[in-house]
């Protein structure tokens, strides 16, 4: 990467985003990290917040507006990117979200609907929308890379009972109907697996264009994602964001540059 990278990521004001630009701002190497965010102002406000964290950074984090659930602010982005900046060296596709709340708020196949339609425009359609505008600006640097960033519970083979039974996954309720309700993140989970595809097949689509392609599976960490809170989450045994935003790091740095095309974590590669 160039003495000075430019880095795009999505969803970075809050949890594992805001970590990762903390992370690049701390690092030795030097970045223009460019701070994608719905609003401009929370961007801001997150950018003030990484001045007083990391006060001597050597690197320049700047806000930049995307939502990528809207065309129009895709194209805005990208047209902003493009003159300013010219490339992108690293593109990390991190916004996502869980809808699964949405089928206990709302009654009926209506909620089951939202759910699973929010779930995927945001976490699969939207985000290869965004990336499919951002490849050639990907494709001008001298060493790209493009992130996806996915979950543990993504896995088919831990899902289906593998060495690391997901808790999630691993219960049986009684027979008969209907069901008695149980967590269980089914629209999370099935969007990043889909993503987990996307992924393989830009590592394909890419692969002589020196792009290198991986999916990020950060560990349970405590973010606002789902609603559940991150104390919550912290009593549940999850980690904190800080951990995914210094392994995605790494990745942009080049240390797990021996496992393109596949969804890692810091300890290893996720089975599919």
């Amino acid at each position: 990467m160039a003495s000075k990278g430019i880095v795009l990521i999505t969803g970075a004001n809050t949890g594992i985003g805001y970590q990762t630009v903390k992370a690049l701002a701390s690092s030795s190497k030097t970045y223009t990290v460019l701070l994608g965010t719905r609003s401009l102002e929370k961007g801001k406000d997150a950018i003030e917040q990484l001045k007083s964290e990391v006060p001597d950074t050597k690197s320049e984090i700047v806000p930049i507006q995307i939502d990528i659930m809207d065309d129009a602010s895709i194209e805005k982005c990208h047209k902003e990117v493009e003159s300013k900046y010219g490339r992108v060296d690293a593109l990390i596709n991190n916004a996502g979200a869980a809808h699964d709340p949405l089928m206990q708020q709302i009654p009926g196949p209506k909620g089951v609907r939202a759910a699973w339609q929010t779930s995927y425009d945001v976490n699969v359609t939207s985000t290869q929308v965004f990336t499919l505008a951002f490849i050639p600006l990907l494709l001008k640097s001298s060493n790209p890379r493009l992130l996806f960033v996915t979950s543990g519970l993504s896995s088919l083979t831990t899902c289906a009972g593998g060495r690391e039974t997901a808790m999630l996954t691993s219960q049986h309720p009684p027979a008969g109907w209907p069901k008695p309700p149980a967590p269980s993140a089914l629209t999370y989970r099935s969007s990043k697996t889909a993503l987990n595809m996307l992924m393989l097949d830009w590592h394909r689509i890419l692969h002589n264009d020196g792009v290198k392609v991986w999916a990020i599976s950060p560990g349970f960490l405590a973010t606002g994602l789902g609603g559940i809170g991150k104390e919550k989450l912290k009593s549940m045994g999850a980690g904190d964001a800080s951990v995914g935003g210094t392994f995605i790091t790494k990745v942009v740095e080049g240390e797990r540059d021996a496992d393109t095309g596949k969804v890692i974590r810091s300890d290893g590669v996720q089975p599919w």
